[in-house]
């Protein structure tokens, strides 16, 4: 599936930045950079407070995810009321398309994972993995499925590509996109490598793509993305952690 050639968007003052747009990803930058680099030191405190480390994770990242996302709908909120409305008038091609960037997304993961010829699970999985095994999936799924990707699709798509390409060669935004998502989800917990970018970076091409194919739809990214790890998180919780270890041990 190749992105069509999109023009510039119909309605140009939705692109431009506002000081929500700002709050946001100042929010989000300095939240993350702070667990990046001080997550160690402020870990003591946090366990104090919470009955378990799942539970002070849990929390951590719904109180983060919540705020970010909070502001994220309001900046957002013109945007997103019109791309739902673009979606409502071909429903057909919504609930058709979504499931197959989806698969397509699975089929490329699998791809580049096979050609690097190593399997490695990231540090964020490994934590997600554990947050699933303590954590009730009605709590979890809202924060997976619902809260998370639109956080992500708002910074990652709707911010760095489709306001930033304003400014800035959109293939490069799309760029700058894949990497720092990538980035983003193994920063400050691992070394970067990259077996362990490699599912991250193919998740952000192809949602990168169906963004620019769908002329910049961030609510058919959202969805893609949000059906992605609707899919995980059923999987986890279904899968039980002796089977999944024993998954994760199979090399290609």
């Amino acid at each position: 599936m190749t992105p069509r050639r999109t023009p510039p968007p119909a309605a140009p003052e939705l692109y431009r930045f506002n000081t929500l747009d700002f709050t946001a990803l100042g929010l989000y930058v300095a939240v993350a950079l702070f667990f990046s680099l001080a997550g160690a030191l402020f870990l003591p405190l946090l366990l104090e407070l919470a009955p378990t480390p799942a539970a002070a994770s849990y929390a951590v990242n719904l109180i983060f995810y919540g705020l970010v996302g909070t502001v994220a709908l309001l900046a957002a909120r013109k945007v997103l009321a019109r791309d739902l409305k673009v979606l409502g008038t071909r429903p057909w091609f919504t609930l058709a398309m979504v499931p197959t960037a989806v698969i397509a997304m699975m089929i490329l993961t699998a791809l580049v994972v096979a050609a690097s010829g190593e399997v490695q699970t990231s540090a964020n999985q490994e934590g997600l993995q554990d947050l699933v095994q303590q954590v009730p999936a009605w709590l979890m799924i809202p924060l997976l499925v619902v809260v998370g990707p639109f956080v992500e699709e708002y910074i990652f798509r709707h911010l760095l590509i489709g306001k930033l390409s304003r400014r800035i060669n959109v293939w490069i935004c799309s760029i700058l996109s894949v990497v720092l998502f990538a980035a983003m989800h193994i920063v400050g917990q691992e070394d970067l490598s990259l077996p362990a970018l490699l599912p991250y970076l193919a998740m952000g091409a192809t949602l990168v793509l169906v963004y620019l194919w769908t002329g910049r739809n961030v609510m058919f990214s959202y969805f893609v993305h949000a059906v992605k790890n609707l899919l995980a998180a059923v999987m986890l919780y279904a899968i039980s952690p002796e089977m999944l270890e024993q998954l994760q041990q199979v090399q290609p």
